[in-house]
């Protein structure tokens, strides 16, 4: 099919394994990366073998790359993409799509007027976890889902994050940076949402870093560290989701389940590509574990930029699109809307559900 010219924007912490990935799959060919530190640029592509270092600037004047893969910092995610955009290139960008709904939109809209895509993490979806717990749901092993749980229960950042200071402003939060795996999972398993009602809150107002780099360095509290509440889904099913910074003595909960009229299934972490998946029927007094039926266990961050690159080279969809991903966007909100004003909130967008994996696919290769 050839190959799609891509360029990385953003050379920080989380841009190795997309880096390492990239130049695996066979449909990417990975040629620049950029970063407004450009000696940090200058070292990754060393590192991986880039062939250029550029700042965003010329990364984004360089006609020869198709696809930008935007790693940046949340808060010019948007920015960043409509530079992109206007550049004439498709964008893949790291969740969440935007800060702001308003921001979402306006990428959404530039990209349609011209044409591109955009498409936008999480894509841990693609993995063999939760792509074995959506075939068993499809398979209609635990009958018609009519509820489920998602739970991220954790202490924060600041004790290991070299740079944990954007998780406590806007656009980062639990939800923010958390969220879209768990609502992305839930809407791959069970389809769009159609209401929610949450409530935040927060611990503390000031935290301290304990990771070596910063160790001692007071920062504010500036967003919800506590966010709970439920969904409910057009198909008919009710969602209970807590995603928590404030969980300072651990937790036994499990990240996701899901409840039918015959049965619960248990999903894996949809932080990650792999896990346990394991199910319980009705009348049964014993838990079973399924095995994985599908590939991609391991790390594969990088997927769904290969997924779109197949979709620019032959016209298909992309799973992880800028709609699913405005979708989830509006819901994290919702959550936060939800509980200022004190009333349920109704969802504008709607989405496509992503189409499953397909089946023994060989190592780093989709459908095309």
């Amino acid at each position: 099919m050839g190959k799609v010219r891509v360029g990385i924007i953003g050379c920080g912490k989380i841009s190795s394994i997309y880096m390492e990935n990239c130049k695996k799959f066979e449909v990417i060919d990975l040629v620049a990366c950029a970063d407004i530190d450009i000696q940090r640029a200058q070292e990754k592509a060393s590192e991986y073998d880039i062939p250029k270092a550029y700042t965003p600037e010329e990364l984004l004047a360089d006609p020869d790359i198709q696809l930008v893969i935007n790693l940046t910092i949340p808060a010019v995610h948007a920015s960043v993409c409509l530079q992109a955009l206007e550049a004439g290139k498709h964008v893949y960008v790291e969740k969440p799509l935007a800060v702001t709904r308003e921001e979402g939109q306006k990428v959404l809209q530039v990209a349609k007027e011209k044409g591109l895509l955009v498409g936008c993490a999480p894509e841990t979806f693609y993995g063999a976890g939760i792509q074995t717990a959506l075939q068993l749901v499809n398979d209609g092993l635990i009958g018609k889902p009519i509820a489920a749980t998602a739970f991220m229960m954790s202490r924060g950042h600041e004790g290991w994050h070299p740079d944990p200071e954007f998780y406590y402003q806007a656009g980062g939060g639990p939800m923010f940076d958390m969220g879209p795996y768990y609502l992305t999972a839930l809407v791959q398993l069970l389809g769009p949402i159609k209401r929610i009602t949450g409530m935040t809150g927060k611990a503390l107002n000031e935290r301290v870093i304990t990771s070596e780099k910063k160790n001692g360095t007071v920062i504010p509290v500036e967003i919800p560290t506590h966010v709970a509440g439920v969904m409910e889904f057009e198909e008919g099913a009710i969602g209970t989701l807590i995603m928590s910074f404030d969980i300072f003595g651990g937790s036994t909960l499990p990240p996701i389940e899901i409840y039918g009229t015959k049965g619960t299934l248990q999903v894996p972490d949809p932080n990650n590509f792999s896990g346990v998946v394991k199910y319980r029927l009705m009348g049964e007094s014993e838990w079973i574990e399924q095995p994985l039926l599908f590939g991609y266990e391991e790390n594969t961050r990088g997927i769904a930029a290969a997924d779109m690159a197949y979709a620019i080279l032959s016209g298909r969809p992309h799973r992880a699109s800028g709609e699913l991903a405005y979708h989830v966007l509006e819901a994290m909100w919702a959550f936060h809307d939800s509980s200022d004003e004190q009333k349920h909130y109704d969802m504008h967008s709607t989405c496509t559900r992503p189409r499953p994996m397909q089946k023994d696919l060989a190592p780093f290769t989709l459908d095309n």
